[in-house]
């Protein structure tokens, strides 16, 4: 079993988007941290059971629960919440992960379909848990991190209708945390350049062999950034330490939003190497089947 440093030591949370990626990181890092419960929501096809089993085996005295259903409308988002009360008997922390990225087109192109899904799976499941979850944060000064992006600042080529979505729940979180000081609930985004989980590889998820090596070069480190790395970040803003900080949008994006052109061409091979982590992952590249572990 791993050492618990416990910067989350008691702490309760809902993880939305939990099975693959960043929020398969974030589960983990919260039981590292010490974190008494951690609820994993996602869709029924998510391997849920399989990221809250690696989790139990690791870090056994974190109490993990799932719930298994689309958080993108009231009735569901209010089910989830009631599940996570449930299971530990409160509510400190709710992590809004929960996002696709279907489809890289032009946008007189875009499938409206595919607009449509970026609107339920970014935007209403954001909503929906906040308002749901916001009663019982306010009982124990709890707190929200939100997926933003660094598209919700800049904009995308190729997936403009994406951006537009993250903007959106930057101005969620800073309304939330204007209004919600009040009460002692704090709220925050996190918002991540290219992150090597299955949408920024050209064989797993919506880009293309230009458009991987366009978002990963424009990094001032010429890499994509870990989930873990990201998870670190949301650990330290749902954390007692961070209880000053509301209402920010923290970039963890290796500088895309200012640099210029594609410095990570002459980035070093030894700089480009990412950081050893500490969790031990099943789903970070959750599309390739090769990626995961028997």
């Amino acid at each position: 079993m791993s050492t618990r440093p416990g910067l989350l030591e008691g702490k309760t949370a809902i993880v939305t988007g939990a099975a693959e990626g960043i929020g398969e990181a974030i589960a983990h890092k919260f039981a590292y941290e010490g974190a008494a419960g951690v609820l994993l929501a996602g869709l029924p096809d998510d391997p849920l059971d399989q990221v809250a089993s690696d989790i139990r085996e690791q870090y056994p005295e974190t109490q993990v629960a799932t719930f298994a259903t689309d958080v993108g409308t009231k009735e569901n988002a209010e089910a989830c919440v009631q599940a996570a009360v449930d299971a530990f008997g409160k509510l400190d922390v709710l992590i809004n992960n929960a996002g696709v990225l279907p489809k890289l087109a032009e946008l007189q192109e875009y499938p409206i379909e595919d607009f449509e899904s970026l609107i339920h799976n970014n935007i209403y499941t954001a909503f929906h848990m906040t308002r749901a979850a916001l009663p019982e944060l306010q009982k124990t000064r709890g707190n929200i991190v939100s997926a933003g992006s660094e598209a919700g600042w800049n904009g995308s080529p190729q997936f403009a209708p994406y951006g537009p979505t993250k903007a959106y729940i930057h101005a969620l979180m800073k309304g939330v945390a204007g209004e919600q000081g009040a009460y002692g609930v704090r709220a925050n985004c996190v918002c991540p350049g290219p992150i090597d989980t299955s949408w920024t590889h050209k064989e797993t998820g919506p880009m293309d062999a230009d458009a991987e090596e366009t978002v990963v070069m424009s990094t001032a480190f010429g890499r994509r950034g870990t989930t873990e790395e990201i998870a670190n970040v949301y650990a330290f803003l749902a954390s007692d330490q961070a209880s000053y900080v509301t209402g920010a949008l923290w970039l963890v994006d290796g500088a895309t939003t200012i640099v210029h052109g594609m410095p990570g061409t002459d980035v070093p091979d030894a700089i480009r190497q990412p950081p050893e982590g500490r969790l031990s992952l099943r789903f970070q590249r959750a599309s390739d089947p090769t990626s995961v572990p028997a």
